[in-house]
């Protein structure tokens, strides 16, 4: 009986395609007889040739030649972490604020005006975080899109001090981890770095002192784990964390513990949402990890509380307060509380701040925020689709928003952040 040959895959098809808009994600919307094509590596009036591979759902590809251009493009690296590098700066804020005001009115049924986009004070090496595998032929970006990891030669991105350690590792000497992670400092330009592998610290002793030796101020182990750092993470050598700047605090931040990536454009975003907040008895910090954002409530409001689910945020930020009434000599009015913002119930509150991770605010969150006597909510925001769910929600259970006003964290890429007000 002979074998017969798996199917093989589909070859990709050549189209030529004229881009009408770009929606989230960076990608280039254009249409034929066959429907909606999403296009990466295009602009907004370009025509162009992309390479277009067949699936469920809306089709996609990448431009493989641009025929006409669009006056916004401009040379950028080819890198899977700057999927608008080839757009000029001023055009990707246009952009980045098109992509809010498509989601309030698509998803949210909200026909109001969007601010522009406040543009982050660095364009390039802003990024004070970098995470990448480690393979024989060195440091590389993770798999994208079915495609190989692809070794980094150079990081436009991240922040030089990083890429100064990076430029003096050997990949061999960090066996056996599979993964690294750094955290530099714009405050002090100091570097720490995490290890990601399974095994006791015994065993990466080797990789921790050549880390020591490139330059960082300290290593910690992870474990891999499904969910990025669950499985805990053990100091090896050196420190922990490093001091930043975010705004008008200063907070410490570690290689494995969640933190804005670009701390001026933060700060900016920080002292908005402050502004917005007013002023009251008692504000509340939901998802308020170590409390960057609480801290500058503070002075605003009688007491602050916040709430968060990660005991390493909350301990750090435990700690950032106490030294800094220490310091100050004043008793802070900041609490922190371990829990789940679905669950939240904190009586007296005149105003909520959120800033929830890209799934947004789950429905019970939603309803106990929408049942306190909190008359103000902040919503701070990293997705534009969950934000406009949210608000909608929001809006059609009585509260009416205000201020819209996207701020650029990430520039080079087709990520934005929003900060916005309801009230009621």
């Amino acid at each position: 009986m002979s074998e017969v040959a798996p199917p093989s895959a589909p070859q990709p098809e050549i189209l030529t395609l004229q881009i009408e808009k770009l929606v989230a994600g960076g990608l280039g919307l254009a249409r034929d007889e066959g429907g909606v094509v999403l296009v990466r590596g295009a602009l907004p009036g370009e025509r162009v040739r992309a390479s277009i591979r067949a699936g469920r759902g809306v089709r996609q590809g990448v431009t493989v030649e641009v025929l006409e251009a669009s006056p916004d493009r401009v040379d950028g690296p080819n890198l899977p972490t700057a999927d608008l590098g080839h757009a000029s700066y001023e055009a990707q804020l246009r952009y980045k604020r098109d992509f809010v005001q498509e989601a309030l009115s698509r998803i949210a049924k909200i026909q109001q005006g969007v601010n522009d986009t406040v543009p982050s004070p660095s364009q390039w090496n802003y990024r004070n975080t970098a995470q990448y595998l480690i393979t024989p032929d060195g440091l590389a970006y993770r798999e994208r899109r079915g495609n190989d990891p692809l070794v980094v030669d150079s990081d436009p991105l991240v922040m030089e001090a990083i890429s100064a350690i990076v430029a003096k590792l050997d990949p061999t000497q960090l066996a056996p981890a599979t993964e690294i992670a750094f955290r530099a400092s714009t405050l002090t330009g100091e570097v720490v770095a995490a290890l990601i592998g399974a095994g006791e610290i015994r065993i990466f002793q080797r990789a921790s002192n050549h880390l020591m030796e490139a330059g960082v101020v300290g290593v910690s182990l992870a474990q891999p784990a499904g969910r990025r750092f669950s499985a805990g993470v053990r100091l090896i050598t050196g420190e922990m964390d490093v001091r930043e700047q975010f705004g008008r605090v200063q907070v410490s931040v570690s290689a494995t513990g969640f933190a804005q990536v670009n701390p001026a454009a933060a700060g900016l975003a920080y002292v908005k949402a402050t502004e917005l907040a007013g002023n009251g008895e008692h504000a509340v910090d939901l998802y308020g990890g170590a409390g960057a954002i609480g801290r500058h409530l503070a002075p605003n409001f009688r007491r602050v509380t916040v709430l968060d689910d990660s005991p390493e945020a909350l301990a750090r930020g435990r700690q950032d307060v106490a030294e800094e009434s220490a310091t100050s000599g004043k008793e802070s009015n900041v609490i922190y509380r371990d829990g789940d913002a679905a669950r939240f119930s904190e009586l007296g509150t005149d105003v909520i701040v959120v800033d929830p991770p890209r799934a947004g605010l789950e429905e019970g969150a939603r309803v106990h925020i929408d049942s306190s006597t909190a008359d103000r909510l902040v919503y701070i925001s990293c997705d534009p689709a969950t934000w406009a769910r949210d608000v909608g929600d929001m809006v059609r259970r009585g509260w009416k928003l205000g201020e819209v006003t996207p701020h650029d964290f990430y520039p080079q890429t087709s990520h934005i952040e929003i900060v916005s007000v309801l009230n009621r």
